[in-house]
């Protein structure tokens, strides 16, 4: 994989707000990548390189306060986010791409297709998309005690580039410097998170209050569930998997045009662990699409 052939750009949208994004390929189809909650654009590199070999073009996103895009003081919500997404769409005379978000990018991503429609050819969500929160937790509070991300201020960065290395071997060799990108380095050789703490808060209310379920009658175009679990339960899963496979079924009862690619035994970063199997589905996708 030629990660080299991917060039790193800012883009600033007519709010003011400065969003980065990697883009991968001139020409073909073009291709929109979503990364999730706490995460970065890089963790799509993988994808994005197929893309391009496959002759599209593809364009990962840093959604505000992550990565290297700006952290304004607030819309650190869903809908909010999905608005950004339409207008990146814009300023960079995107035509109706294939939209592809993981985990809380694909409630953005479909968010994106309920609310601008005229700016989405397709869409797939990667482990994700069906998150509902409120579904599990009878609070928020309970929600937030137990999504809440750890706090970071007796970790040092070596120990936690050694566990990250060691839990993603067997990765593609970009996978694990990806992952890191969540994080940075102090000074001391401690580390903290990107996406501020109290905007990671905000996300999770904001799924906590949405409901995916209004959106799905309202895209008209392809939707492309990828779960990384298996279609019918394995041995020991456990209650998260039946949770998705349950979620999903329920979303393929609603969407219009959707259709389901199950990913049996896959990490939650599936588009970082099995990329070529991921491209290969949303080539498909865009044949759908086309």
């Amino acid at each position: 994989m030629d990660t080299a052939a991917i060039t790193a750009h800012d883009v600033t949208l007519p709010s003011g707000l400065r969003l980065s994004f990697r883009r991968a390929g001139r020409g073909g189809r073009a291709f929109l990548l979503v990364h999730g909650l706490a995460s970065n654009a890089r963790l799509w590199d993988g994808v994005a390189c197929r893309i391009a070999a496959a002759g599209h073009t593809a364009v990962a996103v840093d959604q505000r306060g992550h990565g290297a895009s700006g952290r304004p003081a607030g819309g650190y919500d869903t809908a909010t986010c999905a608005d950004d997404l339409a207008a990146v769409i814009d300023a960079l005379s995107m035509e109706r791409p294939i939209v592809a978000g993981q985990s809380w990018g694909g409630n953005v991503v479909l968010t994106l297709a309920g609310e601008h429609p005229e700016s989405v050819g397709a869409v797939c969500c990667v482990d994700g998309g069906w998150l509902r929160p409120a579904r599990s937790f009878a609070t928020f509070q309970e929600c937030w005690r137990v999504l809440e991300p750890p706090h970071m201020e007796s970790w040092r960065w070596d120990d936690i580039e050694s566990r990250i290395r060691r839990s993603m071997a067997g990765w593609p060799d970009n996978a694990a410097g990806a992952a890191l990108a969540n994080l940075v380095r102090t000074p001391d050789g401690g580390v903290r998170p990107h996406l501020d703490r109290a905007h990671h808060r905000s996300i999770v209310k904001s799924l906590y209050d949405g409901d995916p379920r209004a959106l799905y009658p309202r895209i008209a175009a392809p939707v492309l569930l990828c779960p990384a679990v298996s279609e019918d339960p394995l041995p020991g899963e456990d209650e998260r998997d039946a949770q998705t496979r349950g979620a999903v079924r329920e979303a393929l009862a609603l969407l219009p045009r959707g259709n389901v690619r199950w990913f049996p035994g896959a990490h939650h970063d599936l588009h970082a662990q099995q990329p070529d199997a991921l491209v290969a589905a949303l080539l498909a996708l865009a044949e759908e699409a086309s």
